[in-house]
């Protein structure tokens, strides 16, 4: 089954990308502008897809984008240093931002006789984001079967929704995933800040993994710190 994969250019969706093309059903890699500060993501995306000798297709959102205000990842407010499960990460929400793109892929994998739709949302994004909980995709890919009935037969697949990112880095090291080729910080600057939520869950994925981690941090240490904060607050509160 041909597979269209939804490829930001972090290190979840280039490891789907590389997992999927390592099984032979990669037939494209979809990423999306909706205004993002971090956009030089994209790029990382557009060198997967050569990389890997498939089509890219960059979609623009960005008049999307500009209506989704109050977000820290299209708005002028300041994206928050911490563990990514900590409540300031609401901040990084984009309302409705994975049903847009996914709605939009599902129309591009129809037009290109795609069989599957593919997304690395996964288990550590419950916590902050909706639209990544099994709940919202299997749902999602109801309604799309709904929507293209007659049409297109498309299926939504999400290996990691159950799984940890740690897990995406020991499948992606598996296949040679390329880990120094992708962007996660949410900061968009020179290198990785080693500081926002994503950088930290990055650090922390290769340190659980015992994967050597690439990635070039301006803080590398703090990580570290902001997961031995989160641990205590779960044992206070007794949340795990």
């Amino acid at each position: 089954m041909k597979t269209l994969v939804i490829c930001s250019g972090g290190l979840d969706s280039v490891s789907l990308a590389h997992v999927t093309a390592a099984e032979g059903r990669l037939s494209r890699l979809v990423s999306f502008d909706y205004g993002q500060r971090h956009a030089k993501e994209v790029d990382f995306a557009r060198a997967a897809a050569a990389r890997l000798g498939v089509p890219f297709h960059l979609i623009d959102l960005r008049a999307i984008g500009a209506a989704l205000t109050g977000s820290a990842l299209t708005d002028d407010v300041a994206v928050p240093d911490g563990h990514y499960r900590e409540e300031t990460m609401r901040i990084t929400v984009v309302p409705n931002r994975n049903a847009i793109m996914l709605t939009v892929a599902f129309g591009v994998a129809a037009a290109q006789g795609d069989g599957a739709v593919a997304t690395a949302v996964h288990g550590g994004d419950h916590f902050i984001y909706p639209d990544c909980r099994p709940a919202f995709t299997e749902a999602f890919d109801a309604m799309q079967r709904a929507a293209l009935d007659g049409y297109a037969d498309v299926r939504l697949v999400t290996p990691f929704v159950h799984r940890s990112k740690t897990d995406i880095v020991t499948a992606g090291a598996a296949v040679g995933t390329p880990f120094a080729e992708t962007w996660s910080c949410y900061k968009g600057g020179e290198r990785h800040c080693g500081r926002c939520g994503t950088c930290v869950e990055r650090r922390e994925a290769f340190h659980i993994a015992s994967v050597a981690d690439p990635t070039d941090y301006e803080d590398p240490d703090f990580w570290a710190e902001a997961v031995a904060r989160k641990a205590a607050e779960d044992q206070e509160t007794g949340r795990v």
